[in-house]
């Protein structure tokens, strides 16, 4: 027999997968031979036709898998995947390239309408913009020529007819520059006239806290300061009968003299006068609430102006220079003592109004109808205010009512020509002539000395040159004829 018409060998295929062609080699065969074992060489050649037909089986199956549901394992072939897949690519990169492209046109038309609109808002804003600039400059460049006129118009008036710088301020100066004024003020004065106005400043009143440039004059709380002080001197008052209800080891003389002593002890340390007439107010608040034995009346006028000093003064004496100036009477201990005793007593209530706290204002008032301030009439003012510490009986009179009243009678005395009131001084004292008739008059008596008062201390310090010798002055009609007219 040929060895081509044998029967092919049973062949034992390794446990796995059967295939088509191992089924068919194993239904040729009968069965699997589990006794022989093939070489090495023979199986490799029975298995390489094997696999191309393996191969073919394997990809119809994958087709009908895939149909079916399941997921076989891939086997890749580079040359069809890679051809589908750049042609997919391919056709993806085209579609979206004409996406893109048909977006970007819309898009386009878009953005072209929306450019146009905002290209045709963007003129108009700023035409209006420009327009309004323009409008603006042109009234801020017309504000400044017609200042610029006033003030030249103003400039020839003062020099033609000169005109009170207070009058002016609250628009009492004449009919022409007030006419000129209308509707051409700055807004400096602008914000005068509001002062005024605030004010109340009524026609003939000298507006004496106008010049709001200087911080140091507080021109624009002046009024309300001043308000607030003429409610305090109600409140803060000592008795006006302290002597005659609480006293019994002193008397108003003995009141004069401690007080004639501590105007001595002021010109010693040279206190301000403010420190005096604290030291006074204090020692008369102290007596309506306390009694006291006259051998301790020196200890308390020192403790008072040892308070006094330290509130009023930049340098206050010491503790020891007011016990030196008693000549030792008092220890340094007994000084401390009394003054905790004081502002105990008073409560720390040390910010009080006196009659130097309303003359300051009030000789201001006076002296806005001088051309020239008057040196002697804040002199002569100032000691007739003095003159109202000695006295006792001046403790009825409030501290503004005696200010406005040395205002008064110090007028008189530099000019009997003219009557000492004017509306000007009526509007920031708040007081009429015909209220000051009482304490003017007493006052008088004062200067004059109708009493015979040995007390003084206050006369000989200000019969000095440094004060105008205003001690020594009086008018040759009394006050009185001027109320009777």
């Amino acid at each position: 027999m040929n060895k081509e018409n044998e029967p092919p060998p049973k062949v034992e295929e390794p446990p796995g997968r059967i295939t088509r062609a191992r089924s068919k080699a194993l239904g040729a065969g009968g069965g699997i031979c589990s006794s022989s074992k093939p070489s090495f060489k023979q199986d490799q050649k029975r298995l390489l036709p094997l696999n191309s037909k393996r191969a073919a089986s394997d990809e119809n199956k994958a087709s009908v898998t895939t149909s079916v549901g399941l997921q076989p394992k891939r086997r890749a072939v580079l040359k069809d995947t890679s051809n589908v897949y750049a042609d997919s690519l391919y056709m993806d990169s085209i579609n979206a390239t004409k996406i893109q492209t048909t977006k970007q046109t819309i898009g386009d038309a878009n953005n072209k309408e929306m450019i146009e609109d905002i290209s045709m808002e963007i003129p108009l804003v700023e035409e209006d913009v420009k327009s309004k600039l323009a409008e603006d400059l042109s009234k801020i460049r017309m504000v400044e020529a017609q200042e610029n006129t006033l003030a030249v118009i103003l400039e020839e008036r003062e020099l033609a007819e000169p005109v009170s710088h207070g009058a002016r301020k609250c628009g009492v100066a004449d009919s022409q520059a007030s006419t000129i004024s209308v509707g051409l003020q700055s807004p400096r004065e602008k914000e005068e006239n509001e002062v005024c106005e605030l004010l109340g400043a009524s026609k003939g009143v000298v507006d004496i806290d106008s010049d709001i440039k200087d911080p140091q004059v507080c021109g624009l709380y002046a009024p309300d300061i001043y308000n607030n002080i003429r409610v305090t001197e109600l409140n803060h008052r000592p008795s006006t009968n302290y002597m005659e209800q609480l006293q019994q080891d002193i008397t108003p003389s003995m009141r004069g003299i401690l007080i004639g002593w501590l105007v001595e002890v002021s010109e010693e340390y040279k206190l301000v006068p403010d420190t005096l007439y604290l030291t006074v107010s204090l020692i008369d608040r102290f007596l309506s609430l306390k009694l006291i034995e006259k051998q301790r009346l020196q200890l308390l006028g020192v403790a008072c102006m040892l308070i006094a000093s330290k509130y009023e003064e930049i340098c206050a004496p010491r503790v020891e220079e007011f016990c030196f100036i008693t000549d030792n009477t008092y220890t340094r201990g007994e000084v401390l003592k009394m003054e905790s005793k004081v502002l105990n007593i008073l409560y720390f209530q040390l910010s009080v109004p006196t009659t130097k706290s309303f003359l300051r204002r009030f000789i201001r008032a006076a002296q806005a109808t001088y051309k020239v301030p008057c040196i002697e009439l804040e002199f002569l003012a100032n000691y007739l205010a003095e003159l109202t510490l000695l006295e006792y009986n001046f403790l009825k009179f409030l501290p503004s009512l005696t200010a406005a009243s040395a205002v008064f009678l110090a007028r008189w005395t530099l000019n009997q020509s003219d009557h000492p009131w004017n509306p000007t001084l009526e509007h920031y004292t708040r007081y009429k002539a015909s209220e000051l008739k009482s304490t003017v008059l007493a006052l008088e008596d004062l200067q004059l000395n109708t009493s015979g008062c040995s007390l003084n201390a206050i006369r000989e310090k200000y019969r000095q040159q440094k004060f105008k010798c205003v001690a020594t002055m009086s008018s040759p009609e009394r006050v009185v004829s001027l109320f009777s007219r």
